[in-house]
């Protein structure tokens, strides 16, 4: 099986990795670019650092002593990113946006100090308004912003099997880009916000990750 990778630079090439390591070819045809934005790094005052992508992890400088403040992540993989960043606590909800506000409302207490997001321009659900419902002083800081392709990827013009979307930007970039061949092509999906975005176009078949998760989505597209 051919599968194309359309999440950005440097992930799609880890997820290249895993693809091959289950057997399938990766074709690399980024949909998003990240570009990093200047933002205020200080963190004094906060309880806590959230972190809902390994880019936030990247974006973030080793600065005023925020190594030691307590982290939390939406996944492992973003976890994993923080812990070889240096932090010393951290958390992960291994699961969505959802289920990261969940893990923060147990795990914190709001008179504990404010919440700092370091978040791109783009966020899948509603965490600051989970948060500040539930008494929170939440903040988010814009430290990168994806931009999305002005035309598809050389790459996706070669044979294809099935494309993988980690985001909806990249399904929503994928379709407004003419989404050639589609309706050939398998459309598999980190979950169902992403397969909604996907579903703009026809497909022969559109595959939902089990559980927001790369190692969910790879084995149900490729040992399904």
């Amino acid at each position: 099986m051919r599968v194309a990778i359309t999440r950005a630079l440097p992930e799609a090439l880890q997820t290249a990795e895993r693809v091959r390591a289950l057997g399938a070819e990766a074709v690399i045809a980024p949909l998003l670019t990240i570009v990093p934005c200047g933002f205020d790094t200080s963190t004094a005052g906060a309880q806590a650092i959230i972190f809902t992508s390994s880019n936030g992890v990247r974006s973030f400088p080793d600065a005023h002593g925020a190594r030691a403040r307590a982290v939390f992540a939406v996944g492992d993989a973003t976890a994993a990113a923080a812990r070889e960043a240096g932090f010393l606590e951290v958390h992960s909800a291994n699961g969505d946006v959802r289920a990261l506000a969940a893990l923060i409302k147990d795990s914190l207490r709001p008179a504990g100090g404010k919440l700092i997001h370091i978040a791109g321009d783009h966020v899948a659900g509603d965490l600051g308004g989970e948060l500040t419902a539930a008494g929170f002083d939440y903040e988010r800081r814009l430290a990168f912003a994806s931009v999305a392709a002005a035309s598809l990827p050389e790459a996706l013009s070669a044979p294809l099997d099935a494309i993988l979307f980690h985001s909806a930007r990249a399904a929503v970039t994928f379709v407004s880009l003419g989404a050639p061949r589609s309706a050939e092509l398998t459309a598999a999906c980190l979950s169902e916000a992403v397969a909604e975005a996907a579903r703009k176009t026809a497909w022969k078949t559109v595959i939902v990750a089990p559980a927001p998760r790369e190692d969910a989505l790879l084995a149900a597209l490729l040992q399904g």
